[in-house]
């Protein structure tokens, strides 16, 4: 197939359109359900309350602001897939926004800018009777009538295209980390899937062996270490596929599929983690110094890679041993895992994700056995 042909296939697959809105028109479509945002997928709003001023002030110093990206579903309603924090920004400021209950969010207020000091304390409505602290009428229209540009994915798109849309929109800004665009993802994908991942990610022995910090977790570098488990154990690595490739196609992969066995992995998971809680609490994935007798340091991927692998694939065989013969092992394999040439050559500073994936992610299993 030709460069041309693969153009013309591709941009079939994508059926768009778009036009300029008024954010009073977008306010109406919200309220009359006509314009959606996936309760699941709110949760992940994250504006801090500065940022969240500076979009207002933004509209109201009529400074263009990007598009917003909708799918067009069933009966024609729109969903939205791009444009979350700015869409729920001005919707929250105006009393109009609805939590995953459905029931409506308190209205926000603002804080003050270098160049609208006086938006400090503004709300969308006063407060009380008598109150000087709504915005007033004249500033209400300037938000209403400012001019924002929605794409319209439709309805007749390649089902995929929306999830593609959002990862490229997004992916390599500084908004969003990787893991916060995956999330999003699954979100679209498979509500459920992305709760049972995040629940996973909030075990009290898996946080404890991998010693997240609070920026980590922030970031949420526990739904993505949670991710590489599962997707570690039942999506095989294709040599050469860059990390972050191959942990978005492990989660449409997983997300999409009815049939990924959640109870059975969600064992397999609890037990891994339990073990290593139990013999190595918080050092589980950290440096073996034998000079010093001690783990050290802070948490390094590669040891994830292979210990939290390799104890999962033998937890059969896990499961049947005595909990202090269990202990032993698990310390005196992970001990033994630092001097191990293999390991060693390929867990390194400076050897690429890629080399490092395709050649530690095999080892786990025979590393760890009974």
């Amino acid at each position: 197939m030709s460069l041309d042909q693969e153009i013309a296939g591709a941009r079939k697959e994508i059926v768009a359109d778009g036009y300029d809105m008024s954010v009073g028109e977008i306010m109406n479509l919200y309220k009359d359900e006509e314009i959606i945002i996936n309760p699941s997928f709110q949760r992940l709003f994250r504006w801090t309350d500065s940022q969240k001023t500076r979009f207002i002030e933004s509209l109201l110093l009529g400074i263009p602001i990007p598009p917003i990206f909708v799918v067009q579903g069933e009966k024609g309603v729109w969903e939205l897939i791009d444009g979350l924090q700015r869409l729920s920004t001005v919707l929250e400021f105006a009393g109009l926004l609805r939590g995953e209950n459905g029931a409506i969010a308190p209205a926000s207020s603002l804080g003050g800018t270098a160049f609208l000091p006086s938006l400090a304390g503004k709300r969308w409505e006063p407060s009380a009777e008598g109150a000087d602290d709504g915005i007033g009428k004249e500033q209400q229209l300037q938000i209403k009538r400012a001019r924002l540009r929605v794409e319209i994915l439709k309805k007749e798109s390649d089902p995929k295209a929306k999830f593609e849309l959002f990862q490229r929109l997004n992916s390599g800004g500084a908004n969003l980390t990787p893991q916060e665009v995956r999330n999003s993802v699954a979100v679209m994908l498979n509500p459920d899937f992305f709760d049972w991942l995040v629940y996973r990610s909030n075990d009290a022995n898996f946080k404890l062996t991998t010693a997240q910090t609070e920026v980590a977790l922030e970031q949420q570098a526990g739904v993505e270490l949670a991710l590489r488990f599962f997707v570690f154990r039942n999506v095989p690595y294709t040599p050469g596929l860059d990390v972050h490739e191959y942990l978005d196609q492990g989660l449409e992969a997983m997300a999409s599929n009815n049939n990924f066995p959640r109870q059975a992995e969600e064992e397999v998971f609890t037990k891994t983690f339990q073990w290593l809680g139990e013999a190595l609490g918080d050092r589980a994935f950290k440096k073996w110094n034998a000079q010093q007798n001690q783990f050290m340091g802070k948490f390094l991927m590669s040891s994830f890679e292979v210990i939290a692998v390799g104890v999962s694939a033998n937890a059969a065989a896990l499961d049947g041993m005595p909990a202090a013969a269990r202990n032993d092992h698990l310390l005196a394999r992970a001990q033994a895992l630092w001097s191990d040439a293999g390991f060693n050559a390929h867990s390194g500073a400076g050897v690429r994700g890629t080399t490092r994936l395709a050649n530690l992610l095999p080892i786990g299993q025979a590393f760890f056995a009974p």
